[in-house]
């Protein structure tokens, strides 16, 4: 049988978002950069998703974009564009609008959004091994094992840990600021809450060995002891 040159599969990836919240592109230039220098083995070069909801038509898309490629960041597509002139820039600039996923239906005349997939919480109970990867959509992850040093752990919920954590954890990765990572036995390499992220060096030391919490606060990541 002759073989097809091409073949379409779906598949799924995790991509951090930024969400912007400036027109001025030079400002955004060095917050990214910013970003970069903190965790230049995590972000040089990464792909990423940006988030315009805070965006309207009075902004230079052009000059924007060529501020954000500067910083090396590869730009995959667009998120959170309501604006229609806006939309219309970012299409010509050749970049896709990402859709949400999500949907929305009328509930005694309320307007609720909703995930458009329900999935029950994902529960693992073997080790992690340094490169796996773990990705719970649409839903929390409870690990009831270790995580090694190089495994990543990533859930658009909450992320339960009942073990030893060397690894990397990221919740709320569909952009959900609500959610939080819990862990028995913390000695985490990186952790993120919907984009927001400490890498090792600036994690306090104190809380290493030990059962946390960690959460957005103000829209700051915070962590604490569980007692």
């Amino acid at each position: 049988m002759l073989q097809m040159p091409i073949e379409c599969k779906g598949s799924n990836f995790t991509l951090l978002v930024f969400y912007l919240y400036n027109s001025q592109p030079e400002i955004i230039r060095k917050a990214l950069q910013d970003k970069i220098n903190q965790a230049p083995v995590f972000l040089q070069n990464a792909p990423i998703v940006l988030n315009v909801s805070a965006l309207n038509n009075n902004t230079n898309w052009e000059k924007m974009k060529h501020a954000i490629n500067k910083t090396g960041l590869r730009i995959v597509g667009i998120s959170g564009c309501t604006d229609k002139l806006l939309k219309q820039k970012i299409d010509q600039s050749g970049l896709p609008i990402l859709s949400e996923g999500k949907e929305s239906f009328n509930l005694n005349n309320t307007s609720v959004s909703i995930p458009q997939n329900i999935n029950k919480t994902r529960i693992i109970h073997t080790p992690i091994r340094s490169g796996q990867q773990i990705y719970a959509r649409n839903t929390d992850l409870i690990l009831t094992n270790n995580v090694s040093a190089g495994a990543e752990l990533i859930a658009d919920g909450n992320i339960h840990i009942y073990g030893i954590m060397r690894g990397r954890a990221l919740a709320g990765a569909n952009g959900d600021r609500d959610c939080q990572i819990f862990c028995t036995n913390f000695f985490g390499e990186l952790i993120s809450i919907a984009g927001e992220y400490w890498i090792i060096d600036q994690i306090p030391t104190k809380f290493f060995g030990k059962s946390v919490r960690l959460y957005l606060k103000d829209g700051t990541l915070t962590i604490q002891n569980l007692n």
